[in-house]
């Protein structure tokens, strides 16, 4: 239920952080299904271009795999979806989400000093737990696609008993920087994708700089294949031409997808 008592978001003080930038355009509502959502209506739009929606609560928000939600009370998150400022080329759309995760990453510690860890695919880690996790959402057309990169992130621990009862637990920026703001980390990780907007149509670019960010070389993974219910263990070499995981198992390598397995 949302806190009625939770602290708004002070707009005017994150678009006056980022005045002269491509996302000074942010926009919020107390409560909304899904940022996403709104976001997909406008895709295209020119207007909108650089344009972000932030809601407090989300009635339906969502992960990457169906019927996975996303559990945020009133003011402890950040729940946004970023318009891209520019078309995409629709062969680069793999990248999109990694170029996202790099600029959460850089925005948080701008804006708290604390630094997350990137884990493949989407999701971003606080001490070995979830703290943020990433949605896109695309209109193609042609051989150009308008995006709007969907981003949940726990800032502040409520209080809620549901919270407590989510396996695994999840983190939340205020454990490790008890008085994280969350006007200031989302003015850094806005701020973080205006210095990036000039690499999203050199994906290898992105990809590299993920894989770098996230230590990726070496790391163990365990992934479980949707189809079959399989576990497929190994350690991880690079990203593959299109975002999958290429993992050195015991009989040589691996790809996994996103689409076809989910980190366990």
């Amino acid at each position: 239920m949302p806190d009625d008592n939770a602290p708004l978001l002070d707009l005017a003080r994150v678009r006056a952080a980022l005045d002269g930038t491509r996302f000074a355009d942010v926009r919020a509502a107390g409560t909304t299904a899904s940022t996403n959502d709104d976001a997909a209506a406008l895709l295209g739009d020119p207007s909108a271009a650089g344009t972000t929606l932030v809601a407090e609560v989300q009635t339906a928000g969502r992960g990457r795999k169906q019927g996975r939600t996303w559990i945020a009370p009133a003011g402890s998150a950040l729940l946004f979806t970023v318009i891209l400022p520019v078309a995409v080329p629709t062969e680069a759309l793999w990248a999109v989400p990694f170029w996202a995760a790099l600029a959460l990453a850089d925005g948080v510690e701008e804006g708290c000093g604390v630094r997350l860890e990137l884990r493949w695919p989407n999701d971003a880690d606080l001490a070995g737990r979830k703290a943020a996790g990433i949605l896109c959402t695309s209109r193609v057309v042609g051989a150009e696609a308008y995006v709007g990169c969907g981003i949940g992130l726990n800032v502040h621990r409520p209080g809620d008993p549901a919270i407590a009862a989510i396996t695994p637990p999840p983190a939340y920026l205020s454990d490790a920087e008890p008085h994280v703001e969350r006007e200031a980390v989302l003015a850094g990780i806005l701020g973080a994708m205006d210095g990036l907007v000039d690499v999203l149509d050199r994906p290898r670019d992105v990809a590299h700089a993920w894989e770098e960010r996230a230590e990726l070389r070496g790391r163990p993974y365990r992934v479980r294949m949707d189809a079959d219910g399989s576990l497929v263990e190994g350690t991880a070499l690079r990203l593959d031409g299109d975002g999958g995981l290429v993992l050195a198992v015991a009989d040589g390598e691996r790809s996994v997808h996103l689409a076809d397995a989910r980190v366990v």
